[in-house]
């Protein structure tokens, strides 16, 4: 049977969390190579549905299916997700105190591969990259994101990104609290990222990024599932006048 083209498959899911139900009826697909943007208000369950899609423990899927690559990973766990090649950049990355970058993403790559990184040509590949987004080599040795600027930090999640080469990279607000140099440095990182079968599940409130990245649909998320999905159209009508009349009718 022919593989799917299909990256990321999300099926009439319905999620709640301490109770209290966040998505339901949601339908959303991804294919090989693609990238996708969801936008929505605040409340509207962006956070909720990527943190579902990586399987944090919090979020109860009470229907539904999620499926990745042509498997079922409504249940699994999120390490499972992650060697799969799920990959969340978080809007907010949390400072660790006592493991520097360098050896954090070494340990990563070999947690999700299984196999020996070696050194050698891991310290190269991780300087190239690291310069291709203009990021000073000191940052290496430094505690991860411990004193980072905000756009370091970013920086330092497109890194990540890099490094390991997920199928699926969802990025979580990566364009907030940028400067518009800093975007388009992050962009140039994502450019890089993107080919024939890597995908990029981008949430965003401020669209500058996308100014610099081609746009395969666009997603409205409103009320707990998708309303609307269309081309980058929908993008210009949001910037326009919000998210008003988006519902689905």
């Amino acid at each position: 049977m022919e593989k799917s083209v299909q990256l990321l498959e999300i099926r009439d899911l319905a999620v709640s969390v301490e109770g209290n139900q966040i998505l339901s009826g949601l339908n959303l697909t991804v294919g090989k190579g693609e990238v996708h943007v969801l936008m929505g208000p605040n409340g509207a369950g962006k956070s909720t549905l990527v943190n579902t899609v990586m399987g944090h423990p919090q979020y109860h899927v009470d229907g539904g299916s999620i499926l990745f690559d042509g498997q079922d990973i409504t249940n699994a766990p999120a390490n499972e997700r992650a060697k799969a090649g799920l990959f969340l950049s978080f809007q907010n990355p949390e400072e660790v105190p006592g493991i520097s970058l360098e050896n954090f993403m070494r340990t990563s790559r070999y947690a999700v591969t299984g196999k020996p990184v070696k050194l050698f040509a891991y310290k190269k590949e991780l300087a190239q990259k690291m310069e291709e987004l203009h990021m000073d080599e000191e940052y290496a040795s430094r505690y991860l994101n411990v004193g980072f600027s905000g756009g370091e930090k970013k920086k330092s999640e497109i890194l990540q990104m890099l490094m390991l080469n997920p199928k699926l990279a969802i990025l979580d607000e990566t364009d907030s609290g940028l400067d518009v140099d800093a975007v388009k440095i992050v962009s140039k990182g994502v450019e890089k990222f993107r080919n024939g079968e890597n995908s990029l599940l981008i949430i965003t409130h401020n669209t500058k990024i996308l100014d610099f990245l081609p746009v395969d649909a666009v997603h409205i998320l409103m009320g707990g599932r998708i309303q609307q999905t269309g081309d980058r159209t929908l993008i210009d009508r949001i910037n326009e006048s919000g998210f008003q009349g988006l519902e689905a009718v």
